[in-house]
């Protein structure tokens, strides 16, 4: 039934809680009276929910314009036999600490977005690599047989018929990516970027619990709201694909 569907619930939880969180500050000051300052005040959390998203929408975007052509590429005739270095590679990506990345980064660019866009978007290529090539090789042959029976070119039949049989694959991994992301963005503020990771940073460095239970809870419920949003995309695909 309509009413059970967990999206909208958790959707207006969410906003509520970031438009309403400075009506939240007496029971910050209730739960932690021993804290000089238990409410985050140096900026809006509105403001920080945008930042964070645009950091997140960018990165996720930079990671599925080269993670879908590479997936798509190891599976064509002329990229099969790079497919274990393209998977090795995007591998390590995700193995190296986004911490790591930055610091190696920020000498060279500096403080700011740019080495935040680069460790986010590396760290987002695996699931959608690996999603890309399932989805593709998950295509029934009979579909692809079918397809060649009509006449169509190795690009039409990748237009036409792979790709939107392999979507609600692809778009699964794109989902873990953006999730993925969403949690690792809030790192990025340790680089002077604003995220919803700068109370969460600045209550890990001055011991105050208050802001980092602020910024977790947005974080968290931002991720919720996300993963549920791709869960009805990925629905909505699937039911498509069986028409």
């Amino acid at each position: 039934m309509r009413w059970r569907d967990p999206l909208p619930w958790i959707t207006a939880l969410f906003i509520a809680l970031v438009f309403g969180m400075p009506a939240l500050k007496p029971l910050f000051a209730a739960a932690f009276p021993t804290l000089e300052r238990p409410f985050y005040q140096g900026a809006s959390f509105a403001a920080l929910v945008g930042a964070h998203l645009e950091l997140v929408f960018f990165s996720s975007a930079a990671a599925v314009l080269i993670a879908v052509p590479a997936g798509i590429f190891v599976t064509r005739r002329a990229g099969e036999e790079f497919r274990g270095m393209v998977e090795t590679l995007v591998a390590i990506g995700q193995t190296f600490p986004p911490v790591a990345v930055l610091a190696l980064a920020v000498p060279v660019m500096g403080f700011g977005t740019w080495p935040a866009l680069i460790a986010l978007t590396i760290y987002g290529l695996l699931p959608i690599v690996e999603n890309t090539v399932a989805g593709l090789q998950a295509v029934p042959p009979a579909s692809l047989e079918a397809g060649r029976g009509l006449g169509m070119t190795g690009g039409q039949l990748l237009r036409r018929v792979e790709l939107p049989l392999a979507a609600p694959v692809i778009v699964s991994g794109i989902r873990t990516s953006v999730i993925i992301n969403v949690g690792t963005a809030a790192v990025a503020s340790t680089v002077g970027v604003r995220t919803l990771g700068v109370p969460i940073i600045l209550g890990l460095i001055g011991s105050n619990i208050a802001y980092v239970l602020q910024g977790s809870v947005v974080v968290g419920l931002l991720a919720v709201v996300l993963d549920l949003g791709f869960e009805r995309l990925t629905g909505v695909l699937q039911r498509w694909r069986t028409v």
